[in-house]
């Protein structure tokens, strides 16, 4: 009898173990990708005004594009750890390849798109006529490096799956350093302005992908996998991608809305509220870790048809979310003094942003459940109800937030409101998650 609680308590140390090897590392690459862009704002913000507003425009079109197709990592990193996990490894790199081959396919479309668009897309933010030219500029220039993101975006999903974070980290790593040097270097040295660092992070991007390439052929040819476009694994790997889109987009709209509402509410609080979102996207990061984690577990459970396992998993990451939301909770409530004054020094923003920040912190538990469940059924593959659930939370979101600046409360009722979709999100995951519908063995779903 002594020794029946031994059993769940190394269960536990064991998920314990797989979590923090996993989500350690891959919140190091999370983090180093916004790095990216803060390297190029540093340097081009030196150039002038014009050029840094030209820069944030064109970084805005880009990261929507690169952001929209975040389903080539996470639909590939489901699909790769099922194979894992029914111990096929070259299946597991050979669907990786499909999803690397639609990643060019879809980066060689933008490419096509965005080339002789760049004048209209810069356009339609309404972009002064001091900073279009540079807007176009850098556009044009670093739309040439989204087919290497999107491939970077699908090599990830494939380590993910194969249960390695630690490289995608490495990589991360020496390419924001290779951008820092290239933009310093071209923008200033070779004196090429805003143009320079649109290249050095085009070449920064390619080298990235040329490294993650190499670690997926070297695995190709020890496993003996094809390396060959397949039409079905492709046509497979867009169609587990579309309900993933669906949620990405939905989730988008609502920050989206969300911003605007903010910005109908004054000055003070769009400013409040896009520092507020600074962090909320911060804290996310942490979460999303937790998150890739469940991705790559639950799918390898799965693929091995351990579904005790893969409940275990789930119990124990949800633990996790809930403990890491707290101990950001906290940390948010603490550091608010500290916080705000590195963004502004405007009273009024402040006064709008404290209140909110509350709320945010308070809501920290809920993003871990979240993040978490939304994680672990990614790793399952359970996209079509991703997809309804967001698409739900969205309808419902929308005509509480467009009340806020009618029925009152500001900046705090908006923040308010962002909590009540992640409570409403949280509903939907867990109970999809208490049904046990997402439990799908095999190397397939």
């Amino acid at each position: 009898m002594t020794q029946a609680p031994a059993r769940p308590r190394a269960g536990r140390r064991q998920h314990d173990r797989e979590i923090v090897a996993l989500a350690v590392p891959a919140f190091g690459a999370l983090v180093a990708e916004p790095l990216f862009l803060m390297t190029d704002t540093a340097i081009v913000g030196h150039l002038g005004t014009a050029q840094l507003a030209g820069l944030g425009v064109a970084s805005a079109l880009l990261m929507t594009s690169v952001s929209i197709f975040v389903f080539l990592a996470y639909a590939t990193t489901a699909a790769v750890a099922r194979r894992v996990g029914a111990g096929d490894l070259p299946a597991a790199i050979r669907q990786g390849m499909d999803g690397i081959w639609l990643a060019l396919l879809l980066g060689a479309g933008v490419v096509a798109v965005a080339l002789p668009t760049a004048p209209h897309l810069v356009d339609l933010f309404g972009t002064s006529d001091a900073a279009a030219p540079y807007a176009i500029t850098y556009l044009r220039i670093s739309v040439l490096g989204i087919p290497a993101m999107l491939v970077v975006l699908a090599a990830t999903g494939i380590l993910r799956g194969l249960q390695d974070t630690k490289t995608p980290l490495y990589v991360a790593i020496i390419g924001f350093v290779t951008n820092g040097a290239l933009n310093a270097g071209l923008v200033y040295g070779a004196g090429l302005g805003i143009a320079g660092s649109a290249w050095g992070t085009v070449i920064a991007q390619c080298g990235m992908a040329a490294v993650y390439l190499a670690v997926v052929l070297r695995g190709a040819r020890k496993h003996g996998a094809s390396l060959r476009p397949d039409a079905a694994g492709i046509r497979a790997s867009a169609q587990a991608g579309v309900p993933l889109l669906v949620r990405t987009l939905s989730l988008r709209a609502i920050l989206m809305i969300a911003t605007a509402v903010a910005a109908r509410l004054g000055d003070a609080d769009i400013a409040a509220h896009q520092i507020i979102l600074s962090l909320w996207n911060l804290l996310a990061f942490a979460l999303d870790a937790i998150a890739i984690a469940g991705q790559a577990i639950i799918g390898r459970y799965l693929g091995a048809g351990d579904t005790q396992g893969a409940r275990a998993a789930c119990r124990r990451m949800v633990e996790w979310g809930i403990a890491v939301g707290v101990i950001l909770g906290v940390l948010v409530v603490l550091t608010r003094p500290a916080f705000l004054p590195l963004f502004t020094s405007d009273s009024a923003v402040k006064d709008a942003a404290l209140p909110a920040l509350v709320i945010v912190a308070l809501s920290q538990p809920i993003s871990g459940i979240v993040f978490v469940l939304d994680g672990v059924l990614m790793g399952a593959g359970d996209g079509p109800y991703l997809a309804w659930a967001m698409v739900l939370t969205l309808a419902v979101f929308t005509p509480v937030a467009l009340l806020v600046p009618v029925l009152g409360g500001g900046l705090t009722a908006l923040w308010a409101t962002m909590t009540l979709m992640m409570t409403m999100r949280m509903l939907t995951l867990w109970l999809r998650s208490r049904s046990g519908r997402w439990i799908v063995t095999g190397a397939t779903r």
